[in-house]
């Protein structure tokens, strides 16, 4: 069996590909990455994605070599307004080259500025005005923040990297804050990160008194592995969610829908695990503040109720011998108003007195006998009825003056 080497085989690709496709050629396609070494030259990453799935459908690498990109570059900014960079689509036009070491690329020589706007941002901007439209675009910023966002939803891939270091940015605060964080598994690149993510999110809604945040983080990559981060499902699913979602997917260059429409967007899994140590921080520095204020107020509470009872006490003599003043005035009133209420009454009994004696001595006897009258006596007893005697007792007649005894002969009627 006669074979060729694997250099030949790349070789003849090369050949052929020289021989038929020698003439540029205009293409459509989305800038998944853009970068520029020291010398100059700049190399990009061309895909074509699925309009309906949002997937990716092709991929190329492409070069602009230096003495083209330093002209090309200004030329496409002034012209569009916006910078040369991943998640535009562009129209350029390119050699179709092959290397036998590195392979397929194209070499861009042209750019087309009037079509500028990349797929990725027109879905994205499509995405974020129907959520707007629905009035749901920002509930999610609309939440408060915990004071303590001890308890933290991870939604990541257990393998990513970034997942370690916010795990470990958490572990290790330089301050001790205790933090609970749990992971909820999903794949965060590829065609299932939507699907896996909103999984996710039902398994943490399941349990949502046991949380107080949901942190959705991933390490860098290629722009194009965020595709999945930007579908209207997975976009509603987290703008509705009734905890606030803290995102940290991407790069500083990087921006999605889900970055839009969550609580707080931060640039890194590092930097969210920052956002919740200061969060925390910041309460537990508040918290110290008001914990001072109310020992200062205490203290001076304290010293004033002191100071108080200090004048208190150097006022109970004073207090003492007033209310002792007052006492004493008030039972000399008392003795007064006794001794005339007393002399009042000793001045009515006198009166009193006076009048009964005046009748006792108008019913006195001698009253009597002074106006002329006289009394007759039987044994002692003054005699009223004549027929109360008999013949022959012994009777005594008080006069005023001197007495006469008596002996009844007879009586009459």
């Amino acid at each position: 069996m006669e074979a060729i080497t694997l250099f030949e085989l790349n070789n003849i690709v090369k050949e052929t590909l020289k021989n038929n496709l020698s003439a540029p050629f205009w293409i459509q396609a989305e800038l998944s990455e853009v970068h520029t070494n020291s010398v100059g030259h700049c190399y990009v990453e061309f895909v074509q994605k699925d309009e309906r799935k949002n997937t990716l459908l092709a991929k190329a690498r492409g070069n602009i070599w230096r003495q083209t990109f330093s002209i090309m570059k200004p030329y496409f900014e002034k012209a569009t307004g916006q910078p040369f960079q991943a998640g535009i689509k562009v129209m350029v036009k390119v050699y179709v080259e092959f290397h036998e070491l590195y392979g397929f690329s194209l070499n861009v020589v042209d750019i087309d500025p009037t079509y500028t706007i990349g797929d990725m941002e027109r879905r994205r901007r499509e995405i974020l005005a129907r959520l707007e439209e629905e009035g749901v675009l920002t509930l999610n910023k609309e939440l408060d923040m915990p004071l303590l966002p001890q308890r933290v939803a991870v939604i990541s891939s257990a393998t990513a990297a970034g997942y370690g270091d916010f795990s470990n940015q958490l572990a290790h605060n330089p301050f001790g804050f205790a933090f609970y964080p749990k992971l909820f598994p999903a794949v965060m690149q590829g065609e299932q990160v939507e699907q896996s993510i909103i999984q996710a999110l039902d398994r943490i809604n399941a349990e949502l008194d046991q949380w107080d945040v949901v942190v959705i983080i991933r390490g860098g990559g290629a722009t194009s592995d965020l595709n999945g981060f930007d579908t209207y499902d997975l976009a509603v699913n987290c703008a509705q969610f009734p905890l606030p979602i803290i995102t940290g997917i991407g790069h500083e260059r990087d921006d999605t829908v889900l970055d839009f429409i969550s609580h707080t967007r931060v640039k890194t899994p590092t930097a969210a695990a920052e956002f919740l140590i200061n969060q925390v921080r910041s309460t537990a520095e508040a918290l110290e503040g008001y914990a001072g204020e109310i020992t200062d107020v205490v203290t001076r509470k304290i010293q004033e109720e002191q100071n108080r009872l200090a004048r208190l006490t150097e006022r109970i003599p004073y207090q003492i011998r007033m209310r002792l003043d007052k006492e004493q005035y008030r039972q000399e009133q008392l003795i007064q108003r006794l001794s005339s209420v007393l002399q009042f009454r000793l001045q009515g009994e006198r009166h009193r007195l006076d009048l009964m004696q005046q009748k006792m001595e108008a019913a006195s006897p001698d009253h009597l006998l002074k106006k002329g009258y006289s009394i007759t006596l039987l044994h002692g007893k003054a005699v009223t009825d004549a027929d109360s005697l008999k013949q022959g007792d012994e009777l005594e007649t008080r006069f005023l003056h001197g007495t006469v005894k008596s002996v009844v002969i007879s009586k009459e009627k």
